[in-house]
């Protein structure tokens, strides 16, 4: 199977616009599919990510009236990669001023990797917007998740992520967090960029199931590097503006509402333990482990599997749960 085979047809947007929210900020939202249909908004993964055209086809558009949009500073949303008032805080914010302009009274809430953190941090914020979650790729912004994206990484990926390392000067190395956001955010393109270029291609490098030397130097080309870089280096540093372990600690408020959990089982973005953590504090949720796939939305059993669990979740929410 290759990813097109497993994603429904392409699509065009039958409404998209930008939505001034606080701060100074807009947000590119677009809206797919039927317009009666049952909404879903996807959360893109980052903090810094950004939506695709082809994030549009992993919903039924004869069901779902499918959302989409780009988190403030990501994207087409505008200011482009800046930190200032970028919150998880502001970005809970942004999704209800959204679904507010959209006239949406509930909607099913999908995402993936940082998606799947802001899925959670919006649902238990909101538990009466939401109707159901889908989300794969479990992240929950603890110390330990953080902790092994900057080095526990380095057991698997030994070669790269020295070359991640070493793109620092010796004496910055003891703690890549810190090394790298010294740089990322030094005003000197002859400092930010080789920083920004060489975290995007470790990123790029773990993110598949396997190597692929094309996406990896699509992925550090520098304007789309720096601002993922800066973005998600910044939630990082501040511990992604949460409590250590505060969505499992309030995953409660949400326990009764339908939801899918969807991981891949090589994951190591996100390893599957997070997911594991998550599902056994939600025994309620439906819990599918993706034997072949690692992080990637675009590898094809991940794509495949999600395709699926739109469709019985669509079926289940018409039927009853």
């Amino acid at each position: 199977m290759v990813l097109e085979d497993a994603l429904f047809p392409e699509l065009e947007p039958y409404d998209s616009g930008m939505l001034a929210v606080s701060d100074g900020h807009a947000l590119y939202y677009e809206q797919c599919g039927n317009p009666g249909g049952r909404p879903i908004v996807f959360l893109h993964g980052g903090p810094g990510g950004g939506c695709k055209p082809r994030h549009r086809r992993y919903y039924d558009p004869s069901i779902w009236r499918i959302v989409l949009f780009d988190q403030r500073g990501c994207g087409r949303s505008a200011p482009h990669g800046v930190i200032d008032n970028n919150t998880t805080q502001h970005l809970v914010d942004d999704i209800e001023v959204l679904r507010q302009k959209l006239g949406i009274e509930r909607w099913v809430i999908s995402g993936g990797s940082w998606g799947s953190f802001l899925s959670l941090a919006y649902a238990e914020s909101h538990p009466e917007r939401c109707e159901a979650l889908l989300i794969r790729g479990i992240f929950l912004g603890r110390a330990i998740e953080r902790d092994w994206w900057w080095g526990g990484t380095r057991w698997l990926f030994p070669a790269e992520w020295e070359r991640f390392r070493d793109a620092l000067p010796v004496d910055e190395r003891d703690d890549l967090l810190t090394g790298y956001a010294k740089r990322l955010f030094d005003p000197d393109p002859a400092v930010h960029l080789p920083a920004a270029k060489a975290f995007a291609t470790y990123n790029a490098s773990t993110l598949l199931f396997r190597y692929d030397a094309e996406f990896v130097a699509q992925s550090s080309q520098a304007d789309k590097a720096l601002p993922v870089a800066r973005l998600f280096t910044n939630y990082c540093r501040n511990d992604f503006f949460v409590e250590d372990g505060q969505l499992l600690a309030d995953i409660g408020r949400i326990r009764h509402l339908p939801a899918i959990i969807v991981q891949g089982r090589y994951d190591v973005i996100t390893p599957a333990r997070s997911a594991w953590d998550l599902a056994r504090a939600w025994p309620e949720a439906e819990f599918e482990i993706v034997t072949d796939a690692n992080h990637s939305i675009e590898e094809p059993a991940m794509a495949a599997a999600l395709v699926a669990a739109q469709a019985r979740l669509a079926k289940r929410l018409e039927v009853g749960w």
